[in-house]
């Protein structure tokens, strides 16, 4: 059986041969621009500007990261929208933007038919953590869900947002769980991580890349990760599943797109060029202190994966009820 380190090498050293064939004979377009709907200086943009170095000069003989903030992401979608389909502007995007907005905004500016899928950039699982607010002896949701029965107004849980991924699988695993549980939303996971770490937040659900160096240090514990296996950066953690919440089951990605009038000839390319620079070593490398994986797929592949990430989106928005504009 093939394990994850030897497809990576395998990958990596196709992807040594693919890049010089690339360089030989693929035309390369003058400047390429790549979209954040984020401020610079967070994952999303790191790993946007990340690949767009190992796509300059091989794609395109400039490349540019353009962040465009505001909306939760909305903004970056739509500019992508109302831009050329030949290959000289994609976007790079975490899945809510596509997958959960449609279902918890009762008006968009855009539609998920208005983009079109290329390649996943990287992915990663959730996490649910406890800090100092809880008692140490809470090591599992079983012995989370009893302390939250036990002390009830206790149990607030941040999140990196309203709406987002990590605030719907809290709100569902409070549903399941039958327990009371106060969601306490941030702009992103900057400012709950240092309360979660000061016993002002008794948990927080967010992505596991924020919380690998804190377990270290023994001021956290992971109780949950949302994967469908349990994640190689924290082994010694069960999912979800299998602590019997069997619907919560998700690792987020981040994808790059291009405008839905882009030609089968440029998606194709773009794919090609992007996938082969997603499985060069630093690329994969940079994601470990993360918690996060590269996750090259093809269009196809992407496709589908989008298909099924809105309907489980649809599934929890439905369940707990939300509505991101009410």
């Amino acid at each position: 059986m093939q394990t994850r380190r030897q497809a990576i090498l395998r990958s990596t050293a196709a992807a040594s041969l693919g890049f010089s064939a690339l360089t030989t004979f693929a035309q390369k377009i003058d400047t390429l621009k790549i979209i954040v709907g984020f401020p610079p200086g967070g994952t999303t943009d790191a790993f946007a500007r990340r690949v767009g170095e190992k796509l300059r000069g091989i794609y395109a003989n400039n490349v540019i990261i353009e962040n465009r903030p505001g909306a939760g992401g909305q903004i970056g979608v739509t500019t992508l929208k109302n831009s050329p389909g030949d290959g000289t502007v994609m976007l790079y995007t975490p899945a809510s933007m596509l997958t959960v907005y449609p279902h918890s905004y009762s008006k968009l500016p855009y539609a998920q038919s208005d983009v079109a899928p290329i390649s996943i950039g990287h992915a990663t699982d959730h996490a649910f953590v406890v800090g100092s607010a809880v008692p140490a002896e809470v090591t599992n949701l079983k012995q989370y869900v009893a302390w939250a029965k036990a002390n009830p107004g206790k149990a607030n849980v941040g999140n990196p947002g309203a709406g987002s991924m990590p605030h719907l699988l809290a709100g569902r695993f409070a549903t399941l769980a039958d327990i009371q549980q106060t969601n306490v939303p941030f702009p992103g996971s900057g400012p709950g991580v240092p309360q979660v770490l000061g016993g002002q937040l008794a948990a927080m659900s967010s992505p596991l890349g924020d919380w690998v160096q804190h377990v270290k240090t023994g001021r956290v514990r992971i109780l949950a990760t949302s994967g469908a296996a349990r994640s190689p950066f924290v082994d010694n953690v069960p999912t979800y599943k299998e602590q019997g919440f069997n619907e919560l089951v998700i690792r987020e990605w981040f994808g790059f797109f291009l405008p839905a009038t882009a030609s089968q000839a440029v998606r194709g390319r773009a794919s090609t060029f992007i996938r082969a620079s997603l499985i060069q070593p630093d690329v994969v490398a940079a994601m470990a202190p993360l918690a996060a994986h590269v996750d090259p797929v093809t269009i196809d592949q992407f496709a589908t994966r989008m298909k099924q990430d809105s309907e489980f989106a649809g599934k929890l928005v439905k369940a707990l009820g939300f509505r991101a504009d009410s």
